[in-house]
Formats: structure tokens, sequence, C-alpha cells
């Protein structure tokens, strides 16, 4: 059996990132996403709010579940027993810094390899980042990401905004 990794922050899950998913699970016996606790950044979901998001997004995917993780990918790879990683590209520009990732992960763990799959081109432009950034200025995300994850967001920059106005 083989089981793939799919690491990231997926804050939010893009319709991108479940081209990727659907697509990984066809090829793999096993797919565990995992949900990437970053202590850089600033997610707009809590770890455990996007591992949710995840189990429900892919809940019709007999071969998927979903894992929280922390440190590097290739590490996670290894505690999964998962002999492959799983990247998404978008663009060129996403090449050069997966495949320094993957050439870095193949000399910390040599018997893990990396996948690569590019993203349909209806999802090439698409990332978390232009999802927030539409979200914030009320734009229809509708097209961007699932149903209810929309919502989600909604809901989310909703109390976000809450809670700023509080501290005003």
């Amino acid at each position: 059996m083989t089981t793939a990794v799919y690491p990231g922050t997926f804050d939010p899950v893009t319709n991108g990132h479940m081209d990727v998913i659907r697509r990984a699970a066809e090829l793999f016996d096993q797919v565990i996403i995992g949900v990437l606790h970053n202590s850089v950044k600033t997610p707009l979901f809590s770890d455990e709010e996007r591992v949710n998001i995840l189990e429900k997004a892919t809940e019709d995917i007999p071969n998927v579940s979903v894992r929280s993780f922390d440190g590097l990918a290739v590490d996670f790879a290894k505690l999964c027993g998962a002999k492959v990683i799983v990247r998404g590209l978008r663009a060129i520009t996403d090449f050069e810094y997966e495949l320094q990732m993957a050439q870095t992960n193949r000399v910390l763990a040599p018997d893990v390899d990396t996948a690569f799959l590019t993203t349909s081109l209806e999802y090439a432009y698409l990332s978390s980042t232009t999802v927030k950034e539409v979200a914030a200025f009320d734009g229809d995300i509708s097209k961007f990401v699932p149903g209810f994850v929309a919502e989600e967001i909604r809901k989310k920059i909703g109390e976000v905004r809450a809670a700023e106005e509080k501290k005003e």
C-alpha cells in the first residue's frame, strides 16, 4: 500500500487544493493531508478549524484523512509511513521553490520522494492568499472554494472585524 502526504497550511482550502487532493487520491492508496502549524504565519483559521474544514471537504473521498503537524514535511511523511510527498504546482515560480524543497527533502530522507501534480488550468491563478484578500473586501469567493468553506470564511472575517471594532 502506498501512502502519500499532502502538506500545507490550507488557510483556507481552495478548489485548487481539492483538485490536487482528488487526483492524489486516485494515484495513491492512502493520502494524508497534513495541516501545518506554522508559528511564523498568522492564519485566518486555527489548526483545529482547518483540520475540521478539510475533513468535511474530503468526507466523500474514502482514502483521504487529515492530521495536523508541526515541523518539517519530510518528518511528517516519515511519521505517517509515507513514501511520497505530494505538492501542487500552479506556475513556473512554484516549480523553482518546490524543486529546491524536494531536493532538500531527498537529502534529509532519501526514502521519501516528491510527486508534483500540476493544478488544473482553471485553478492555476488561485491561492489561499487571494481568496482571503477577495473575501476581506466582501468579494464573491464562491468560484474559488467549496460552498461551505466560503460561508466559514465569511463568518470568520465577520468575527475578526467584530473583535477589531471592539478594540477601538
